[in-house]
């Protein structure tokens, strides 16, 4: 299964699925603001990503109004969170068979154009 969740009026979002020709190369495309992520989708994620917190961004603009960078969050908090707010979670988030990519660093693009061709 190839599939990435994304947000469509994301600029860096946009180029990056330019950048590996998502469609062209079989991409299931999940808009997270239209199409909310499910429990089993995360669920899924986690299993591939090892934590929820890899999956949590802190650059929403809701973390610091809500006071998130004054608490010690928990696993089940960065969960819950990401299914009540899809700005919480990072994104793009590729995966690719057993293979997952989160976020947008230089880094994580270039594996993930590489993984996008095979």
């Amino acid at each position: 299964m190839k599939k990435i969740y994304h947000l469509s009026t994301c600029s860096t979002c946009k180029k990056i699925l330019d950048t590996i020709a998502a469609t062209e190369h079989g991409f299931v495309l999940q808009d997270i603001k239209t199409e909310k992520i499910t429990p089993a989708q995360l669920k899924e994620m986690h299993a591939l990503a090892g934590s929820y917190e890899a999956l949590f961004s802190r650059r929403s603009q809701k973390y610091r109004p809500m006071g998130l960078h004054e608490k010690a969050l928990t696993e089940k908090d960065y969960h819950d969170l990401i299914l009540e707010e899809y700005t919480f979670l990072k994104r793009p988030v590729a995966i690719i068979g057993k293979q997952i990519f989160i976020g947008n660093d230089k880094k994580t693009v270039a594996a993930l154009t590489v993984a996008a061709k095979k």
